[in-house]
């Protein structure tokens, strides 16, 4: 079975794997947004993410390569008054384009390989605009103590050397390492080990 199809047989399940809140992470990160503007989240799977997005004001855009959990976004924007615009494509393959964008949300997007997640980085960067919000949450390797959400491969976690290497040349850069109990539908619930970075594009 690939990837694609992993998830979108889980995506497929009855309610919403994530639950329809937006990332803590994400959400405590408010007072950064500037209310307007432009947002990208990428692999946003059922839109708990974009959606909130958009309630802070700004005009979206959700790419994931599930059409199930695209379904799910539609259906949650709806329910929450919001529009946010649907793009279904693989993250490691879209065409991002060049310096469209205020935001670039990546929360827990750890299903790409080693050799994807340059690809996936280099066009998250590319799509920023100079001066442009990066928020990235991710879970570290000493999840794979905890097992309450995220890949089992070891190569698929986020250090913060990695991080760095990828973004290291962003103004404001900050980066939260913790371990905390996490809360996020059926999917990821527990003790977490997750690193969260934000920064500005240069």
């Amino acid at each position: 079975m690939s990837e694609q199809e992993r998830w979108e047989t889980r995506f497929r399940a009855p309610g919403y794997a994530f639950g329809k809140e937006p990332n803590a992470f994400l959400k405590a990160q408010a007072p950064l947004l500037r209310g307007r503007g432009t947002a990208l989240s990428v692999a946003d799977g059922e839109g708990r993410n974009g959606v909130w997005l958009a309630e802070q004001g700004l005009d979206v855009v959700s790419i994931d390569f599930s059409e199930a959990a695209q379904a799910k976004a539609a259906a949650l924007a709806k329910e929450r008054g919001v529009a946010i615009e649907l793009v279904h494509t693989d993250v490691h393959a879209w065409d991002y384009p060049p310096d469209a964008f205020d935001v670039v949300v990546e929360i827990f997007t750890q299903f790409s390989t080693p050799a994807e997640r340059p690809r996936k980085w280099a066009g998250m960067r590319k799509a920023l605009k100079p001066g442009g919000l990066l928020i990235v949450q991710g879970y570290t390797p000493k999840q794979l103590e905890y097992g309450t959400g995220g890949p089992s491969e070891i190569e698929r976690l986020y250090t913060r050397a990695m991080l760095e290497q990828a973004f290291g040349d962003f103004r404001d850069l900050k980066f939260v390492e913790e371990e905390l109990e996490m809360h996020e539908g059926a999917a990821h619930g527990g003790m977490s080990a997750v690193i969260g970075l934000t920064g500005r594009k240069p």
